[in-house]
């Protein structure tokens, strides 16, 4: 079973050195535009759901939402593959 923030994306550009992450994050779907107002559900963050369906993965377990109902964070980490001991100025 999938726990929540668990569903990431990592992708590593060897070029740059980065490592971005993706994830997704609170539902932004207004539930109540059809009549005129603003509500959003309250999902606090994408989980995928589990099945036999085929696309089922890209909806949410807790909202039932699609995932791109959910707000997109992207976080990029550098990555640093220095093999050289660090010096203590002997």
């Amino acid at each position: 079973m999938a726990k929540r923030g668990d569903e990431k994306t990592r992708r590593r550009n060897s070029t740059t050195g980065t490592v971005r992450t993706v994830r997704y994050g609170e539902c932004l779907k207004n539930q109540a535009a059809h009549i005129g107002g603003m509500a959003v559900d309250g999902c606090n963050e994408f989980m995928a759901s589990v099945g036999e369906r085929k696309g089922i993965e890209l909806e949410c377990a807790a909202c039932h939402c699609d995932q791109s109902f959910h707000r997109r964070i992207v976080e990029y980490e550098v990555v640093s593959e220095c093999s050289s001991s660090p010096s203590n100025g002997k």
